[in-house]
């Protein structure tokens, strides 16, 4: 009896094992996939630009907690001066990067601050940087970049552009006109210029009133009309400001963004805006990424004045249906987004997971029939061992119903007894193996306690049948002879 109990708890633990491993492996198998980098694309369709907010939009469509990691990418040339080179930058959100992208080697550190760039390997061996260089990187943009109206062409319209300052520094401008083609608000960059001083025609609000109210084009009070862009517009000499003091170069930068803004409609020339960046660290992936320069997405819209994203790249913990099911929801209700799959990761996935499970459900079964083999032999030997017992019964009146009855409730309660046990140890059994395997620990499912009881007890009294149906059959005659 201690045999078929033995056998039992065995049988028992592979199951209670085994079953959670075969539940958890989907989560465990995902998370294992996720190092391989996004399985879903976000791209916006033709005619149609991919936004922030439609970013939020999509990832609304898919719950909170099977969202890894979600990536926004946009592409652009830039060009480096000192080296007269140009190189694809990709700017993108540095704490999600390495959410979708676990894979990258990064020798020195992500980004952390402004203008702060990760150079991939085979542009620093071109370039010959390391971690803590400065490099000069360059875009050309029209004077109005993203250009919405000319002036004054209907209320709200938003007029964005740039001028070289000190040093020849971009400065940025953005105004928004009101009905009557005058200056509502105004916002100026310049960041960029000699800190507490030139930066000052971004950050003094004196000086930044005296536009609200104004008439484009402007010029400073202390120029003459034929020297600034609003005396080549023969506008009236009335739309001046004054400078900011010690930064005159700095404050007509602003008045001649804010001019070639208006212009940009009637052929103004492009500028060329360029920043000065510091090499955190080296990229290295064995892949097309060490030909990229990556900034954050908010250096690089800066530097080109445009929020329009061209991709993003989710990494979603979830199944190859429900990855179907969240793609087609986002490509019908996001306007202008296309939700693709990438393929090969989730076509092996899926294929790697259903190899996986189907091993688990064949060793599962097998144990399960040895153990049946097994108790069932031990039953029988049990039989054998009280023929004379079951034959005195049976000679004294005992049923062939009573005997079933004994024998049965016999195994049925060494299947309950041994699945207690084997539930327990299965558990420490399929930890053992999920941490060995997939390097991250399990979580105990109390519903798996009574499922293997149940099961265990099943078993036994199948088990059972062959053991029983040889008791019943034992002639007492036969078996007391000569008693």
């Amino acid at each position: 009896m201690l045999i078929a109990l033995l056998s039992i708890v065995v049988g028992a633990t592979i199951l209670s094992g085994l079953v959670t491993i075969y539940i958890d492996v989907p989560r465990q198998m995902g998370a294992q996939f996720r190092s391989y980098g996004a399985n879903m694309l976000l791209l916006p369709e033709e005619g149609a630009g991919l936004t922030a907010d439609s970013l939020q939009k999509a990832l609304a469509l898919i719950p909170e907690e099977a969202v890894v990691g979600a990536t926004p990418y946009r592409y652009v040339r830039l060009d480096m001066p000192s080296r007269q080179q140009s190189f694809i930058s990709a700017g993108t959100d540095f704490s999600q990067v390495q959410k979708t992208s676990p894979y990258f080697s990064v020798e020195g550190a992500y980004p952390e601050n402004a203008r702060e760039i990760l150079v991939g390997k085979e542009i620093a061996q071109t370039l010959d940087v390391k971690e803590g260089s400065s490099v000069e990187l360059s875009y050309k943009t029209t004077a109005a970049s993203g250009g919405k109206a000319p002036a004054g062409e209907k209320a709200g319209t938003v007029l964005q552009g740039s001028a070289e300052g000190f040093n020849k520094v971009i400065v940025k401008t953005e105004v928004v006109l009101d009905e009557e083609g005058k200056i509502d608000s105004l916002e100026v960059d310049a960041s960029s210029q000699t800190p507490g001083i030139g930066s000052l025609v971004g950050t003094d609000q004196e000086f930044l009133d005296q536009f609200i109210g104004k008439t484009l084009p402007l010029r400073l009070s202390n120029t003459q009309p034929e020297d600034s862009a609003a005396g080549e517009s023969g506008q009236e000499e009335g739309s001046t400001v004054d400078a900011v003091t010690g930064a005159t170069i700095s404050s007509q930068a602003v008045i001649d963004a804010i001019n070639h803004a208006a212009n940009a409609g009637e052929g103004a020339a492009p500028v060329e805006n360029s920043e000065h960046f510091t090499v955190s660290g080296i990229l290295s992936t064995g892949g097309e990424e060490e030909g990229y320069v990556y900034m954050s997405l908010k250096d690089l819209q800066r530097l080109t004045s445009d929020e329009t994203l061209d991709a993003a790249e989710l990494s979603v913990s979830a199944g190859a249906q429900e990855l179907e099911e969240y793609s087609k929801a986002i490509t019908d209700s996001v306007p202008g987004v296309t939700a693709r799959l990438v393929k090969r990761v989730t076509r092996s996935e899926a294929s790697v997971l259903g190899k996986l499970q189907a091993l688990v459900f064949l060793v599962t079964a097998v144990v399960l029939l040895l153990t049946m083999i097994c108790v069932s032999t031990t039953m029988l030997a049990v039989v054998s061992e009280r023929r004379r017992e079951i034959g005195l019964r049976k000679a004294l009146g005992a049923s062939d119903g009573s005997i079933r009855k004994e024998f049965l409730g016999e195994g049925m309660f060494l299947g309950g007894l041994g699945g207690v046990f084997g539930a327990l140890l299965g558990f420490g059994f399929a930890q053992l193996v999920s941490v060995s395997v997939f390097g991250s620990p399990i979580t105990f499912r109390p519903l798996l306690l009574p499922v293997t009881i149940l099961v265990s007890m099943v078993i036994a009294a199948v088990s059972c049948q062959m053991p029983i149906r040889r008791a019943v059959a034992i002639d007492p005659a036969v078996v007391l002879k000569g008693e």
